[in-house]
């Protein structure tokens, strides 16, 4: 194939800024569109002026971030397995890898739609749902879980399928076709000039830009057919343990970091309700704000997996490294700009979403405490990057572990008792400080292992 031959030489012989840049950028842009989607959302729903219908989207955001548990297992692992196969020449298994990926991506989707339906009275009330914000945030969990879990992972998971052999960019456009969709029906679904359904409108415009965004990536590999290893044949579909256990391996570890991100979310949004829906409304916008450069951080570390795995399992451990250090630099020197511009204009940002003086001065004390964590939550995310784009799925989970419940949500718990709402805000940054040098440590000694081992500098 034509096509591999340009691969192999973007992953073997292209310059270490070329080569993350061409994989990393159109996956940074491609994270960042997920957080667009969430970003269009609040700030049109902003645009009535009602705490609660803003209070609705954050209080259902951890079931939309439940979605990429569901994500990382067969996104991160099936696109893990498949660019170690890359490197190894073993292309039976990337198809065998991506079928796998794809096939069970839709079934753990209507899975997750059908146990959110028939669990709905629980799951609103854990969400901390109350009589006031009920309704609202039902209209939107109808549309993006009941009738939207499906393609919401779909689209994600095939976006992984094909960044894994190297072609970000289709991954990119796939993702984003999608959320330029969302913004001109946001408004259209959401506003009283349009249909006037408040949050469950913008619901509604995120459940069909996420079913464009599958008919692309769906068109795209019909027409690459016979020009790439990504398979979404059911044919190829296979149980055999090599498979399942290289992407388990890698996935399940990353679906409970994941799990437990969510975790962290919803206690954090229970605390926050006990404030009423105006506190409720600006931790929301904030989150949305601060999830900004975090998603470029995990961009970046996902942009990068696949030439890190590809050299990885060739045995270019020199290459590997370069990769890793000048990922580090790049993306810590842009997490920090945007960390101090956040600290020094927390209001302006904020203002954005809403024009209310209080959710103003609420969500500008809590992008404070926020941004103060980014450049070490970039640490973190690029060497779980790592972990996971070599086959550590162990340590990947071990740091998750940490992360939630040995530092974040003891410090929830804590800040918020020592200082009322406004210590919740700073609980990631006492856990990151920590992770950030463990991950410093075990990348540091992961390295040398490799260099001893492959007998190079």
């Amino acid at each position: 194939m034509a096509q591999s031959i340009s691969k192999t030489v973007l992953f073997e012989q292209a310059p270490i800024p070329r080569a993350v840049a061409q994989l990393a950028v159109p996956t940074i842009l491609s994270s960042l569109v997920m957080v667009l989607y969430n970003l269009a959302d609040t700030y049109f729903v902003g645009m009535l002026g009602n705490p609660v219908q803003n209070a609705a989207v954050t209080l259902a955001a951890p079931v939309l971030l439940a979605f990429n548990a569901v994500n990382n297992l067969f996104g991160v692992g099936s696109s893990s397995m498949m660019s170690r196969a890359l490197g190894r020449k073993d292309y039976e298994t990337v198809s065998r890898s991506s079928s796998f990926g794809f096939c069970c991506a839709v079934a753990f989707g209507l899975l997750f739609s059908l146990g959110c339906t028939v669990f709905w009275g629980p799951l609103m009330t854990l969400l901390g749902a109350d009589s006031v914000t009920w309704e609202a945030t039902a209209g939107y969990l109808y549309w993006t879980v009941t009738l939207g879990a499906t393609p919401a992972i779909l689209n994600v998971v095939m976006a992984y399928l094909v960044r894994a052999e190297g072609s970000a960019l289709h991954a990119s456009i796939g993702t984003m076709s999608g959320c330029l969709l969302n913004i001109v029906l946001d408004p259209i679904f959401i506003l009283p000039w349009g249909l006037n359904l408040g949050a469950a409108g913008a619901g509604c415009a995120t459940f069909l830009s996420n079913c464009v965004a599958c008919i692309y990536f769906l068109v795209l590999l019909a027409v690459k057919r016979g020009r790439t290893y990504v398979c979404i044949d059911p044919r190829k579909f296979t149980l055999k343990k090599e498979i399942v256990v290289g992407v388990c391996g890698v996935g399940i570890p990353a679906a409970i970091q994941n799990l437990l991100n969510v975790t962290g979310m919803t206690i954090l949004n229970n605390f926050t309700s006990a404030y009423g829906a105006d506190a409720v409304a600006a931790m929301g916008i904030t989150y949305k704000i601060y999830m900004v450069p975090m998603y470029i951080s995990m961009g970046l570390s996902q942009g990068i997996m696949p030439l890190i795995s590809y050299n990885y399992a060739s045995g270019n451990i020199r290459r590997m490294k370069q990769t890793v250090w000048f990922a580090a630099r790049a993306a810590l020197t842009l997490i920090t700009t945007v960390a101090v511009f956040y600290f020094i204009f927390p209001g302006f940002f904020v203002s954005l979403f809403m024009d209310n003086q209080i959710i103003i001065d609420y969500g500008s004390r809590f992008l404070h405490g926020f941004c103060l964590g980014l450049p070490f939550l970039c640490v973190d995310f690029l060497a779980v990057g790592v972990f996971q784009a070599v086959g550590m799925g162990r340590e990947a989970l071990v740091f998750a572990i940490l992360r939630k419940v040995l530092l974040e949500i003891p410090a929830l718990c804590i800040l918020n008792w020592l200082f009322p709402l406004y210590g919740l805000a700073y609980a990631q940054f006492v856990a990151e400080v920590i992770l950030s040098a463990a991950a410093v440590i075990v990348l540091a000694r992961l390295f040398s292992r490799l260099s001893r081992e492959k007998g190079c500098a």
